[in-house]
């Protein structure tokens, strides 16, 4: 049977692999080669994870431009059919003329 340690994936008492610990850096000492392997752990998960984050970055990008063009589409899709301004429009003719009415009228 091999040693602890020794490059035995197994657990002999559970049959588990041997889960990591987690270390707090700042608080234990580590060597500068438990640094670096560290560093080169973490860069080997992040280039791991790096084309699916990549791709949700993209689809999320895609998504929320998509729903930009769409309302600055329908906005100026409503503000074309809007009879708003014209409205407005009539009622300050009309206000102008009752106004220059009032005026010269007594």
């Amino acid at each position: 049977m091999a040693a602890q340690g020794a490059g035995d994936p197994l657990d002999a008492k559970s049959g588990k692999a041997p889960l990591a610990q987690r270390i707090d850096p700042t608080r234990e000492k580590l060597t500068p080669a438990q640094l670096q392997f560290m560093r080169q752990v973490q860069l080997a998960q992040w280039q791991k994870t790096l084309p699916q984050r990549r791709t949700r970055n993209i689809v999320t990008g895609l998504g929320i431009g998509a729903l930009v063009l769409a309302i600055y589409g329908y906005t100026l899709y409503s503000v074309s059919q809007e009879r708003f301004l014209d409205e407005l429009e009539d009622e300050a003719k009309a206000a102008r003329a009752r106004a220059v009415a009032r005026a010269s009228g007594p």
